[in-house]
């Protein structure tokens, strides 16, 4: 259940999702059901969700004043002493609910930082921390995080072994893992720790009491596969950390076609075990897969490792991840997850140059239609209208993401970009963080994280961002010294640490290798100028952008406050006049974009 239920007609929903963001910021958590039409007979769901809620925003409009179902919650809500509510247009409130202080929103601009934004949030806020706290109901099914109760037993599934004698079978073991873990983590009464901490163990011997304490756990779960032909083995053994005993162990040897049944009796076998009671709704949530076919499945988990270890601007990764999803789809063309991959795949090749839009964007709508509640295809359809100038309607779509799953790295980085771009740097980071504890092969985001410290000020966690860069991106160096954008990533970081000789040898070796990178050479330029202080430097990186700049980009190089030390330079604004002059002309979008 959620912190805060918001009350809506859904023609509205374009208003009204700018306001779930800004209240999602806060780090509360929004039920606003974005698919309910209007007129919709009240289920057990939303009467659950009304009467857990802490605090009920409900939007006035011309349209929602009309509806009796917004209405009737609000006088629900005021019966309580929960009601917020904000109005747009002047709307004429309904009599009974006159009396109760609404906040004027038509000025707000989407902004949270304005006063009208302060005053519903300060009020939400209010509601919130005087609201009971409420007892978690065994008949909730999964709950939401304001309201899951603390858990029974925590566990870290350890990265199961590959036994296949392959190395390229590492993907198939990982996309186990990360199943099984995505699975337990709908049980109520357990905790599961992240991907991210469970992966920190990979390849190491592993002390399973070690492991417990440095976690918090109080349950390790680890196991191997083995895939050979047709057949899969998966050995798996639950142990208690406190007393180091295996309480459950089991092997399974079955046909390639089972894995999601096989996966399924895990998760139940585990929940057996620790004499749990699994629930309807959790139950049916486990077996929900995004596909039945199990060659499909094989596909998307290629496709999802390439995606989760390649880096931004890979044009190699990107096409690997377009041709295993568009097999995938042939194969299995209902697969929601595959098509929001595959959005995904066209976006990294629009961003190495090489890419179509409206593959990305058609293939972001596809998995919509399947599944409007798949927040990834949210999230990258929200990346795909930031990328085209359309901040409004990839703020909506983010803040639908973050409703369905704040759980997310796809989710939390679209956030931080929407954020970052629109110079909301405290929220940028936030999400930021969140996503980079989510994907330790991510380095985008602490990138980005470095920027958004810097542009807040805040020297201790720009250089605490800047050293897990470094660390992150020497990692993938030893082994593969002549990866460009790894090379690049640490040239940032060794910037913002203040070592401008090594950040420039890196930068040197990484455009030798790499000369048409603009991506790369834009975060050069970038360092160049906050870091390192050297407009000239800064000013010869930036050239050879400015020539193909983009309609979409030139008002975000114009305000990057990574840049901020050329605003007043003459040859700064005589590029910038240039590219503009440029556009002007030839009123359409370059073939080349910087990002």
């Amino acid at each position: 259940m959620a912190d805060v239920f918001v009350s809506y007609a859904r023609n509205d929903r374009a208003r009204v999702a700018p306001l779930v963001a800004a209240i999602v910021a806060r780090g509360w958590t929004v039920w606003w059901d974005p698919e309910i039409t209007p007129g919709q007979e009240f289920d057990d769901q939303i009467d659950a969700e009304i009467d857990a809620a802490k605090a009920m925003m409900v939007v006035w409009t011309p349209t929602s004043v009309a509806s009796r179902w917004v209405r009737g919650e609000a006088r629900e809500a005021a019966d309580r002493g929960i009601l917020v509510p904000v109005r747009f247009d002047n709307a004429r409130l309904p009599m009974d609910v006159r009396a109760i202080h609404t906040t004027d929103l038509d000025g707000w601009g989407e902004d949270p930082a304005s006063p009208p934004a302060q005053e519903f949030l300060h009020a939400l806020g209010a509601m919130i921390a005087r609201a009971p706290t409420r007892a978690a109901s065994p008949s909730d099914g999964v709950a939401t995080a304001s309201d899951k109760p603390l858990p029974r037993f925590t566990i870290c599934v350890l990265p199961f072994a590959n036994m296949s004698g392959d190395p390229e079978q590492e993907y198939f073991s990982d996309g186990i893992t990360e199943d099984v873990i995505t699975d337990l983590s709908k049980v109520s009464a357990l905790g599961i720790v992240s991907r991210n901490s469970a992966f920190m163990y990979k390849g190491t011997h592993v002390d399973i009491p070690k492991v417990a304490r440095e976690l918090k756990v109080s349950h390790v779960l680890e196991g191997s596969v083995r895939k050979a032909g047709g057949r899969v083995r998966i050995s798996a053994q639950l142990v208690d950390a406190e007393t180091n005993n295996h309480i459950w162990a089991e092997r399974y040897d079955r046909d390639s076609s089972d894995i999601f049944a096989l996966q399924d009796e895990i998760s139940e076998a585990i929940v057996k075990a620790l004499r749990l009671k699994l629930l309807p709704r959790e139950k049916k949530a486990i077996e929900s897969r995004g596909t039945d076919n199990a060659e499909a499945h094989n596909l998307y988990l290629m496709a999802r490792e390439t995606h989760v270890t390649g880096q931004e601007s890979d044009a190699r990764s990107a096409e690997a991840i377009v041709r295993l999803c568009a097999r995938t789809v042939e194969i299995d063309p209902g697969y929601a997850q595959a098509w929001a991959l595959l959005a995904i795949g066209h976006m990294k090749l629009r961003d190495a140059k090489v890419g179509n839009a409206d593959a990305g964007m058609a293939a972001a709508e596809r998995a919509l239609e399947l599944d409007p509640d798949l927040a990834e295809a949210h999230a990258v359809k929200a990346q795909l209208l930031l990328a085209d100038g359309n901040a409004t309607a990839a703020a909506t779509e983010v803040a639908t993401a973050l409703a369905l799953n704040p759980e997310s790295y796809e989710v939390n980085r679209s956030a931080g970009r929407l954020n970052y771009q629109l110079h909301r740097y405290q929220d940028a980071v936030r999400y930021y963080e969140k996503s980079t504890s989510l994907m330790d092969a991510d380095l985008n985001s602490v990138s980005m994280l470095i920027s958004g410290y810097t542009a807040l000020g805040d020297t201790v966690n720009m250089r605490r961002a800047a050293e897990l860069a470094l660390k992150r991106a020497e990692a993938v160096l030893a082994h593969d010294k002549n990866n460009s954008m790894v090379a690049g990533y640490s040239a940032y970081a060794l910037s913002a640490l203040g070592e401008g000789e090594r950040a420039k040898a890196r930068m040197d070796r990484a455009l030798l290798i790499d000369p048409e990178n603009f991506n790369m050479r834009y975060n050069f330029g970038c360092a160049l100028c906050t870091y390192l202080n050297d407009k000239e430097a800064a000013l010869e990186m930036l050239g050879p952008i400015f020539e193909t700049i983009t309609h979409s980009f030139l008002p975000y190089a114009k305000a990057d406050p990574d840049l901020e030390l050329l605003s007043d330079e003459p040859r700064f604004k005589a590029m910038v006049a240039a590219a503009e002059e440029r556009l002007a002309k030839s009123g359409k979008e370059s073939t080349s974009e910087a990002i």
